[in-house]
């Protein structure tokens, strides 16, 4: 049986509680929300790291897109209740809309 000391018990729980705490945040800071609710995205300009994941939920009626101006994404069709993840890998700034109501628009900004 091996004897562990107070010391070397407190070093192993605290390393742990550190690696843990880490995991968490950096898993809080990892997955963004937008939805779509009255005919816009809320928030209408959202920040994020490259690497990040945002997720579109629909709680319209109607059904939307969140389309890339440049193509560079598209959820496809999201009737009401339903979601589409998208991971964003590079940097940049990423301009989208609804395909059914071009009127709805809004802006990614991956740093």
């Amino acid at each position: 049986m091996t004897r562990i000391t107070k010391r070397t018990f407190l070093k192993t729980t605290a390393g742990t509680a550190l690696a843990l705490a880490w995991g968490q945040t950096a898993q809080a800071t990892a997955n963004q929300a937008v939805t779509i609710k009255g005919f816009a995205f809320v928030p209408a300009t959202i920040d994020i790291k490259a690497g990040d994941t945002v997720t579109f939920t629909n709680l319209d009626g109607a059904p939307h897109t969140a389309t890339a101006d440049d193509g560079s994404f598209d959820t496809a069709t999201l009737r009401r209740g339903k979601s589409a993840a998208l991971t964003f890998s590079k940097a940049g700034e990423f301009s989208y809309f609804c395909k059914f109501h071009k009127n709805m628009k809004a802006v990614i900004r991956v740093s």
